[in-house]
């Protein structure tokens, strides 16, 4: 019996909370282990439970290919019921993910006019 390699997902519970971080734009590459594990760190003493998502993201159409590096913060667990709650809690994940982003840039960031 063989393994799949792909298959298609027609139901999926959406996250109860999701930060994108246009990280590539900024950084001109993409996030590396350690700074993911660095953003996780951040977050964990916030939430209890947190999906951390690196991918690079491929528009394509006809006339136009854009490429670039996302990361994608998701949380399923743990959000308040109320919606004041939640969005406090979004805010503060925002904050830190915006604090997280700016820190790797400074840390180390490609120019578009190097590539």
């Amino acid at each position: 019996m063989n393994p799949t390699m792909a298959f298609v997902v027609r139901e999926h519970d959406a996250p109860a909370i999701e930060v994108r971080i246009n990280f590539g734009v900024f950084a001109g590459r993409d996030a590396t282990a350690a700074e993911i594990e660095r953003l996780a760190q951040w977050l964990l003493d916030e939430v209890g439970e947190v999906s951390i998502i690196s991918e690079e993201r491929h528009e394509m159409d006809g006339q136009v290919e854009a490429s670039v590096h996302q990361v994608r913060i998701e949380l399923t667990t743990g959000v308040p019921p109320d919606d004041i709650g939640r969005r406090a809690l979004e805010q503060r994940i925002l904050e830190r993910a915006e604090y997280w982003a700016r820190q790797c840039v400074a840390d180390r960031h490609v120019d578009v006019a190097e590539l």
